[in-house]
């Protein structure tokens, strides 16, 4: 059994949003008792991450190491269309993920007792963010 569900997030700017709950309501909807739940974001500038979701400060410590490691106008890159977060955006991605398989087991992602699901927006405004949930069983 497949079953797809289409989740639209809407970004203030770079940083973190939880989806977590959302994922296990498309996991809930498919009726899958175990399987694979993969969730994939449809875009080039932000990423998915499991992450911790007790300490908001984790989230914080990974945003100020991606500025330290990846900074926004940076002279290196050549591709800044979009303004001076653009590249930078790009490599941030390209250095995290887009696609997170979680196994499903008794009706439920099967998540750790402290991780969370988030879309992690690399541009400095807001923006529409295309997820899908896919749930194999």
């Amino acid at each position: 059994m497949y079953h797809a569900r289409e989740l639209t997030v809407s970004t203030r700017g770079r940083g973190f949003h939880d989806i977590t709950s959302e994922v296990q309501r498309a996991v809930e909807e498919s009726g899958a008792r175990h399987g694979l739940c993969t969730v994939f974001l449809h875009h080039t500038s932000a990423s998915l991450i499991l992450c911790e979701n007790a300490d908001p400060a984790v989230r914080r410590d990974l945003e100020a190491f991606f500025a330290r490691l990846v900074k926004d106008g940076d002279a290196l890159f050549q591709h800044d269309a979009e303004g001076p977060d653009d590249m930078p955006a790009h490599v941030r991605t390209v250095l995290t993920q887009n696609s997170l398989s979680i196994p499903v087991r008794d009706g439920a992602a099967a998540l750790g007792t402290w991780q969370g699901i988030y879309v992690w927006e690399h541009r400095t405004s807001p923006h529409r963010r295309r997820v899908t949930v896919s749930v194999l069983s």
